[in-house]
């Protein structure tokens, strides 16, 4: 907030200065930006980047290859079309592109602006091997919906990251926006125009825009002020249809941290998906500093979908502790285009990831078997994953292979280092200290402008706490061995338990025994690495196998749907025949559907637990 006033004052100085901006360097001038958000044209929208003077005939300007958050590689400049660079007369110049993010100008010290046209990424989701996360993407539907993760539509110079810039947006007067970005105050604002300012770059890409028909809702938990804005395209849902149940979770998650205070603000953008050919499919959300962009399918119960919000929203608001506020300096000085990644994913995702699951048992929104069947699912999760790699190896090297490939158990995994942890740091403390306790004391030393060096924050955080806990990192996080979660269960009287559960034929509760591979036509496959119900095994049916067909109709995203509902009305002596492509090999499986169970573990109170094990689970539980 006190940049954005500097911005605003220096903002005043320059369109004062007028004519004499050709005088002004680069690197003491705001970056001027356009976006046309009125004029579509084949569903693309025309930006202009209008810089100071450059004193250099050498002139680079970037579109961001991977941006905080994601921790994959999107290459958002292939989204760029027709980029045109034009001198200070109108001229053009010649411009040449280095890689798919990278523009070169000629003539530098003539550059007056640029222009280029920017597809969004929904539209090219399931063309895409490796398509954009659908919250970390970009959405232009022209009169209807646009959302701006600027990231995708507007890039920076180079050297100039740290300059301001000025958003000029031209949009359809019935369309209203939801931003955490400041607007520029003027006597008069016209329905179809709206400038934002930002201090710099980073606070751009940090600031996503939801344009939507219908007005958000805004709410107060305690001094944070909080606005939820959806866009529905059916107009199934409105953010007053949520609210109750935001407003519910956010005064317990505040409540949860204490005196932790990220922010005054928070803005919740809600992107509800038709699920079609060009419509986003990758569901989830992406964290900001003052906001989250969540994307979920419009089609689901209100139930299921305001317990999806807790879920999600909750974990994106939980980062405003971790990487937001706590971080290592490969964070605070992110390279947009040459990233170097942090090691310490274990806490960036799997902090965030167990708050998000604590706290609700914490404050009273589900009980303790509702929370050991999170966590005991967390378990057999991580079981899907290369259980002896290196969490802090993975994380620095999480945008290649074979680590990208395990990046998932960050919110696995990761949830169950910080349980195992938390349970130490517990046991060591006599109750009194945690995991919650430990980011509050690194908030205090550190905060949003101060990070932290990578490979220095273990060795801190054990100088923080207890020797026994250098142990603990040395062997299973810098170390490459497994953890024993009975071990860490037993310190609080408890202990998992074999049992047989039935389940759907498809899902067992929320989770699915098949999955979607959007690079192969939306294929259904079984899922690899996770015990299968006994009406898949009973019919031969592996992990790994692609369904066809079942009863002759052909499987694909859609039609997986209608069978789903189906099956729960389906009897033991119903009869199915199902095509697999095992391979090089197609096999015919047929028989009775049967009674789905499972053979699982839950995690139970121990009958002979000890006084000293019951008050630490108090402590665990209660907070």
């Amino acid at each position: 907030m006190k940049n954005i006033a500097i911005v605003f004052l220096f903002g005043i100085f320059v369109y004062g200065c007028g004519s004499s901006k050709a005088l002004l360097t680069a690197d003491k001038s705001p970056v001027m930006v356009s976006i046309d958000l009125v004029n579509v044209k084949d569903d693309k929208v025309m930006v202009t980047v209008d810089p100071g003077a450059f004193n250099s005939d050498e002139v680079s300007f970037f579109i961001p290859k991977t941006v905080p958050g994601t921790y994959s590689t999107d290459d958002y400049g292939k989204y760029i079309e027709g980029m045109k660079a034009f001198d200070y007369d109108g001229a053009e110049l010649i411009i040449s592109k280095a890689d798919d993010n990278t523009w070169n100008i000629s003539n530098g010290k003539k550059l007056d602006k640029l222009t280029y046209w920017v597809n969004d990424t929904y539209d090219s989701e399931g063309e895409q091997e490796e398509a954009v996360f659908s919250p970390a993407g970009t959405n232009i539907l022209e009169g209807e919906n646009f959302v701006l993760n600027l990231h995708g539509f507007v890039g920076y110079f180079k050297g100039l990251k740290e300059v301001p810039y000025e958003l000029a947006i031209a949009k359809p007067a019935t369309l209203s926006s939801t931003t955490s970005l400041k607007e520029m105050a003027k006597e008069e604002v016209p329905a179809t125009s709206e400038t934002f300012l930002a201090s710099r770059y980073f606070e751009v890409i940090d600031n996503p825009i939801l344009y939507a028909k219908t007005e958000g809702e805004t709410f107060q938990i305690n001094d944070i002020s909080v606005t939820l804005s959806v866009y529905s395209p059916n107009g199934t849902y409105a953010a007053s249809d949520l609210r109750e149940r935001m407003e519910k979770m956010m005064g317990a998650q505040k409540k949860f941290l204490g005196d932790i205070d990220g922010t005054k603000e928070y803005n919740i953008l809600l992107y509800l998906s038709e699920m079609g050919e060009s419509d986003a499919n990758g569901f989830g959300a992406l964290e900001h500093h003052t906001s989250t962009v969540v994307v979920l399918p419009e089609v689901m119960q209100k139930e299921a979908l305001e317990q999806a919000m807790v879920d999600v929203v909750s974990h994106e608001f939980f980062h405003i502790v971790t990487p937001l506020n706590v971080h290592s300096e490969e964070v605070q000085y992110f390279d947009f285009n040459a990233p170097k990644m942090s090691r310490h994913l274990w806490m960036y995702e799997g902090t965030t990831e167990y708050f998000a699951n604590l706290f609700q048992v914490q404050q009273g929104l589900i009980d303790e078997a509702e929370f050991y069947k999170r966590i005991m699912g967390k378990i057999n999760n991580a079981k899907s994953f290369d259980d002896s790699m290196s969490f802090t190896t993975m994380s620095e090297n999480i945008l290649v292979e074979p680590y990208k490939e395990n990046y998932a158990n960050v919110y696995e995994k990761g949830t169950l280092i910080n349980m195992a942890l938390d349970l130490t740091l517990r046991e060591l403390s006599n109750g009194e200290k945690g995991v919650l306790w430990l980011m509050k004391e690194l908030s205090k030393k550190y905060g949003d402008m101060t990070p932290f060096k990578d490979d220095k924050l273990i060795d801190e955080i054990v100088m923080m706490t207890y020797p026994e806990v250098k142990v603990f990192f040395d062997t299973h996080v810098i170390g490459d061995t497994p953890i024993d979660y009975e071990q860490y269960l037993a310190k609080v009287g408890l202990e998992s338990k074999a049992v047989e559960k039935q389940t759907g034929y498809f899902l067992d509760g929320e989770v699915p025994f098949i999955d979607v591979d959007q690079s192969s036509d939306n294929a259904i496959f079984i899922r690899k690495g996770i015990e299968l119900n006994s009406f898949l095994k009973e019919l031969g049916i592996q992990g790994g196998d692609v369904i066809k067909s079942i009863n002759g109709t052909a499987i694909n995203l859609e039609s997986i749907r209608p069978i789903i509902g189906q099956s729960f009305g389906w009897t033991p002596e119903t009869a199915i025949n199902i095509v697999l492509q095992r391979g090089e090999e197609e096999i015919v499986v047929d028989g009775k559907v049967g009674t789905p169970v499972l053979d699982a573990q839950i995690i139970v109170r121990m009958q002979n637990a000890s006084e000293e094990q019951i008050k630490l689970r108090e402590a665990w539980m209660k907070g």
